[in-house]
């Protein structure tokens, strides 16, 4: 019997951005037990060896444009594909708004919600004539995307899942009821997230950043500064005022707005560092881990780093905060803008041997639970509901 054949549709694919990292270890699995075709402009740190890629035309511009001409090009592209195949594809998945067509679509994050949070951050009058473009093009690609989740996400067109509830939560808030929730949380590979490994590379890892012993460093890792809460990191460390603390900022963006943290007599020593495949050289580095997100679907490091045994403070605004237990196997910020909340919970992490070592040794057991393999496996769970679902009009029609 062959493989059912599924189109995945996604403009990139890697391993060092969110979604496309989760959209990358599914697939690697998921090819065990589907014909998987994969159109997208751009392929990297991906197993390709189960997956063919049919490389769907970019072209240079501004983000809105290259959008619209990446929507146009993925349809046509995949008409081709399964003409020249002589059967068309069984089911069409795509994570978040790709296409009009898609029958699976995992919901990482709803722009709509996303714009109500920024909205006031993207009025004209709020910025400066210089940037208006920017803003003005912004705006128009949320208003677009927000249209297409629209008809996307309206309750019966689609078969939805999400990365987490907090996800789950928007989809319904915006575009109607449904149950039950369906959720496909994000995972880690144990074999690279493991306390052991963790010791193992510590003491090199420090050594190679320029760490010296008797530093208490804190993790913070993303590309997204003011929404990964950098700022509320750095006001609570500058509260605590001990000089034991060290911040390790790994991530693509400009420090620049945080360079005033870094000077005076009350300075925080923050170090910024770039990005890694092997991005458990700087779990292995740091005592810690922060995640004071004002704004996540269901980050990774916090995961990863749970995973690498490391204590964790994650916020409660992150999907991260709903696998864990506030003083079991993490710490939960209740206010991603509260530092003298984050002073406090980062006190007892650096103070309090005994609570480090227990939040260390039960996050690294709830890490366990969440792989990739059991995130593949769920996206598996709706394939064969849709195939069922599309399986059973067939028969209706036939009869």
């Amino acid at each position: 019997m062959s493989k059912a054949r599924i189109a995945v549709v996604s403009p990139f694919v890697d391993k060092r951005h969110g979604t496309e990292r989760c959209l990358a270890e599914q697939l690697e699995r998921l090819a065990r037990d589907y014909e998987i075709h994969l159109f997208s402009s751009r392929v990297k740190d991906t197993d390709l060896s189960g997956i063919e890629w049919h490389r769907v035309p970019e072209i240079p511009g501004p983000h809105l444009t290259k959008y619209l001409f990446w929507f146009a090009a993925n349809h046509v592209c995949r008409w081709n594909a399964g003409r020249r195949g002589g059967r068309s594809f069984d089911l069409v998945y795509s994570p978040g708004i790709n296409c009009l067509d898609a029958d699976v679509v995992l919901v990482h994050v709803v722009f709509a919600e996303l714009l109500r949070k920024i909205e006031e951050t993207l009025r004209l009058s709020r910025n400066p004539a210089s940037v208006w473009p920017r803003i003005l093009h912004r705006r128009l690609y949320y208003r677009l995307i927000i249209a297409l989740e629209r008809r996307t996400y309206a309750p019966g067109k689609t078969r939805l899942a999400a990365v987490s509830r907090k996800t789950w939560g928007d989809i319904e808030n915006h575009y109607g009821p449904r149950r039950p929730a369906t959720i496909a949380y994000s995972g880690i590979d144990p074999r690279r997230f493991d306390p052991e490994i963790r010791k193992r590379t510590r003491a090199k890892a420090r050594e190679t950043l320029g760490i010296p012993p008797g530093r208490f460093a804190l993790l913070l890792v993303g590309n997204d500064f003011k929404n990964k809460g950098l700022a509320c990191l750095l006001q609570a460390v500058r509260k605590i005022g001990d000089r034991r603390l060290l911040v390790l900022v790994c991530g693509q963006d400009d420090p620049a707005p945080y360079e005033s943290f870094r000077a005076g007599p009350d300075a925080v020593e923050t170090i910024f560092l770039p990005i890694r495949g092997d991005v458990e050289f700087y779990y292995a580095a740091a005592d810690a881990y922060i995640g004071p997100s004002l704004e996540d679907a269901f980050s990774l490091p916090p995961l990863e780093a749970m995973g690498s045994g490391l204590p964790v403070i994650v916020s409660r605004t992150a999907g991260a905060s709903e696998i864990v237990t506030h003083g079991r196997d993490a710490l939960i910020l209740e206010n991603p803008n509260d530092a003298d909340e984050l002073a406090r919970l980062i006190g007892q992490v650096c103070d309090d041997e005994s609570l480090r070592r227990g939040l260390s040794e039960q996050a690294a057991v709830t890490a366990r639970q969440f792989t990739w393999d059991a995130s593949a496996e769920r996206v598996k769970q709706l394939f064969e509901l849709a195939l069922a679902g599309r399986a059973s009009k067939e028969f209706a029609v036939v009869r």
